[in-house]
């Protein structure tokens, strides 16, 4: 049976809102948000920080009930069309309001309660949006090859969500004391745009009809069922590591440069070469080798990248070569790792019979999130042990503090890489028997759909 092919402009819609969605996010919790309370309004370091920290609390917990609430919603439009329709334009007004300084947020514990409940309200939004529009490739189909050609358009589109906190905040921030008239002009323009195309991508794609009438578990039967899910198991340790990896690698490379004299051009030059290649063969490679065979050529040979780099990346041609794999592995994160989630998302239906999309997702992120902070403080305290100055000018670290550099930027990551290639070996949905089920799967999804919109032509 043929499978069911996805229209060229939803793959680009629902890719061109997860970027708007994306962008938003990262203006905010890249460093936007907490420079525009502590710089232009004045707000202390220790309250900003204060806030990061009550609201990491909650930001722990709201990915799994988000995706709770979003598996049990029944609506006409579906159990995630909703919050991305709707919640678009709130979500795009708290993103407008966060860079506002009212008349009452003078005092300093004025802007702390502004600064939290601009984070609170702006987060939870991006928690229903951002997981909705998550999963929605794989409420849409089942096939790896349709699924793959949409998170391709979301690496190009990631291009500009991940261009706009590193390269559009520097050059629009205002300074401390200067009219910040035309940051908000900005900043408004943003997310008018944002939010409109977030609200319009949800009439170019739509779900499945059968999942949204199906019972689903409670909250804590939910979770423990995606642990009884021995592959989901296997996935965490590779999305952690995936996470883990990629923070460290952006913490640690504004320190090699700054000791190392290793062309930045060549280096990122020869990244940019390692993604687009990664892509395109990741993208031919997964449905001839399969999922589990591509994550191990991936994880291994970024592995050996990462401790070559470890050793010998103050060489030249070491550097090169590691900054290329460096870029196959991104790649790898951004395309093969969410084929692998898909798969275990449609292994736990053939086991439970329910499609529960939006809790592993929310599962995912609550697992995977403090692999950010554990990856910033690894980093730091190895840096610490080396003698690291965080004081000294640029390039004038001893020879210790440079190998430090070296081993709190690329040890740890090769070694969890080299972890994830051999756990690789016991993931089971591989071959010809799953590649059987996925069809399986994909006759009974259609079959499901055409009896439930018979039913609802009768009434």
């Amino acid at each position: 049976m043929e499978s069911k092919r996805i229209p060229l402009r939803s793959k680009i819609m629902l890719s061109f809102a997860d970027c708007m969605c994306a962008t938003m996010s990262g203006l905010v919790t890249g460093g936007g948000l907490t420079y525009y309370f502590t710089r232009w309004m004045g707000l202390e370091p220790g309250k900003a920080a204060t806030v990061w920290l009550i609201f990491g609390i909650w930001n722990a917990v709201n990915d799994p009930l988000f995706g709770y609430i979003s598996d049990h919603t029944k609506s006409k439009l579906g159990r995630r069309i909703p919050y991305i329709r709707y919640g678009a334009p709130v979500y795009a007004a708290v993103f407008i309001l966060c860079w506002v300084s009212f008349p009452f947020a003078t005092s300093q514990w004025a802007m702390f309660w502004q600064m939290l409940v601009s984070l609170f309200l702006f987060d939870t939004l991006y928690t229903a949006i951002a997981t909705a529009i998550y999963v929605m490739p794989y409420e849409m189909t089942v096939d790896n090859q349709e699924r793959g050609s949409i998170f391709i358009w979301k690496i190009v589109f990631s291009v500009f969500s991940l261009a706009a906190p590193l390269v559009l905040m520097p050059l629009i921030q205002p300074d401390p004391g200067t009219d910040a008239t035309m940051f908000r002009l900005i900043m408004t323009g943003i997310g008018l745009f944002s939010g409109a195309i977030i609200f319009a991508s949800t009439f170019f794609y739509q779900e499945q009809d059968f999942a949204k009438e199906q019972e689903q578990p409670s909250f804590f039967k939910g979770i423990a069922d995606c642990f009884r899910n021995r592959s989901f198991i296997i996935f965490e340790v590779l999305s952690f590591t995936i996470i883990y990896v990629q923070t460290a690698l952006m913490q640690g490379v504004l320190y090699y440069f700054s000791e190392f004299s290793v062309p930045m051009t060549a280096c990122y030059g020869a990244m940019v070469a390692g993604a687009v290649i990664g892509v395109w063969a990741f993208s031919r490679w997964q449905h001839t080798l399969g999922v589990k065979r591509c994550m191990q050529a991936m994880t291994g040979s970024f592995s050996l990248s990462c401790l070559m780099m470890a050793f010998f990346g103050g060489a030249y041609a070491a550097a090169v070569i590691g900054f290329f794999f460096t870029g196959v592995g991104f790649a790898g994160g951004m395309y093969v790792i969410p084929l692998m989630n898909g798969d275990v998302i449609d292994y736990d239906e053939t086991v439970t019979g329910l499609r529960r999309e939006g809790m592993y997702a929310g599962v995912n992120s609550f697992i995977t999130k403090p692999a950010i902070s554990i990856a910033q403080a690894a980093f730091l305290s190895i840096l610490a042990k080396f003698g690291y100055d965080q004081a000294a000018a640029s390039g004038t670290q001893s020879a210790l503090a440079e190998k430090g550099i070296l081993y709190a930027w690329m040890l740890i990551p090769g070694i969890l890489l080299a972890i994830c290639f051999f756990v690789m070996f016991l993931y089971k949905l591989d071959g010809a028997s799953w590649t059987a089920k996925k069809k399986e799967l994909e006759a009974r999804h259609r079959a499901l759909d055409e009896k439930q919109q018979a039913e609802q032509a009768s009434r």
